[in-house]
């Protein structure tokens, strides 16, 4: 990739200091503002225009981007300008009146209430036991028991840390059965440990030290989950590990981390039927955002009624 304007490099720098944007999304930014600027090689940015975003979402188009990511690159573009405008002395926004392509919603995928328990109860396998296995439980356990983000679940901590300029953005409160969560947006929330997780966190609490490989930095001591290597562990590792276990309990399908999160907010929806709540829990700024949780309870029940109503099938 050629290197960004300026400007820009100071945009995504602000987003990852100021606002704590993750890597991955900061990443997908950096991609976006390159395609603009190489749709547009010539332009200064001082120039653009409504006109100029719309061509280039059109020639992303043109090139086969789907919907989802077109809008991810005017939310880019869009941010960007919003930031530099008033700093440049522009008028407007010129990504401001553009909009995005309209995403079709799919339902997530979730699992059923019987498959998350053969997951987390590993009927037929041995009880978790050493550093590996025990870390596993406890993240996977956490996951389904608080409808954690995958992103969130790595950025927990033992417990509230500030020491040396680190200060902890999200942590677990065991005496209080909670986590403390800071979450898309800046925004931070309480959520719920059950009884299952915290007995998975306790046990691995007990041998997390095996893991430590003499790290003594402080983001490592502070770090609620580990790698082998002995340093705060990867998103990569806790998907790897996660459809590990999947295979070994013989469910035959793929388990992402977002799979757990999703059967969350399904389950909790099928028993509690309290849609605010669970947009509480899952830390979702837009109820709109949860109410597709609706949509996949309701395909529950539909299922459920084709497999029991006398009179729901053809015969």
């Amino acid at each position: 990739m050629h290197a960004l304007p300026a400007d820009m490099e100071q945009w995504l720098a602000h987003l990852q200091g100021n606002r704590r944007y993750s890597a991955h999304t900061l990443a997908g930014y950096r991609q976006d503002l390159h395609h603009l600027m190489l749709l547009h090689p010539d332009l200064p940015l001082s120039t653009f225009t409504e006109s100029h975003i719309r061509q280039a979402l059109g020639r992303l188009h043109a090139r086969g981007h789907k919907p989802r990511s077109l809008a991810r690159a005017l939310a880019a573009w869009r941010g960007f300008f919003q930031w530099w405008a008033p700093r440049a002395g522009l008028d407007a926004n010129p990504a401001a009146g553009v909009r995005a392509p309209k995403i079709p919603r799919s339902l997530p995928k979730a699992l059923s209430v019987e498959q998350a328990q053969v997951l987390l109860d590993r009927p037929g396998l041995p009880e978790p036991e050493g550093p590996i296995a025990c870390r596993d439980q406890a993240m996977f356990e956490i996951l389904y028991s608080s409808g954690l983000r995958l992103a969130e679940l790595v950025s927990l901590d033992r417990q509230h840390t500030r020491r040396n300029g680190y200060e902890s953005q999200s942590w677990i409160q065991l005496p209080e059965n909670e986590a403390i969560v800071h979450g898309k947006g800046g925004k931070t929330r309480s959520v719920p440990l059950g009884g299952k997780a915290i007995a998975a966190i306790e046990r691995w609490l007990q041998v997390r030290g095996q893991l430590l490989n003499g790290h003594t930095d402080v983001d490592t001591d502070a770090a609620l989950f580990l790698g082998a290597r002995g340093r705060r562990i990867s998103p990569r590792v806790v998907q790897t590990q996660l459809n590990r276990l999947a295979a070994l309990a013989g469910l035959p399908i793929h388990v992402h981390p977002h799979s757990l999160r999703h059967s969350f907010a399904s389950h909790m929806l099928q028993s509690a039927q309290d849609l605010r709540a669970v947009q509480e829990l899952l830390g979702h700024a837009n109820i709109s955002t949860t109410q597709i949780y609706t949509r996949l309870d309701f395909q529950h029940l539909a299922q459920a009624y084709d497999q029991a109503h006398p009179r729901a099938r053809k015969r």
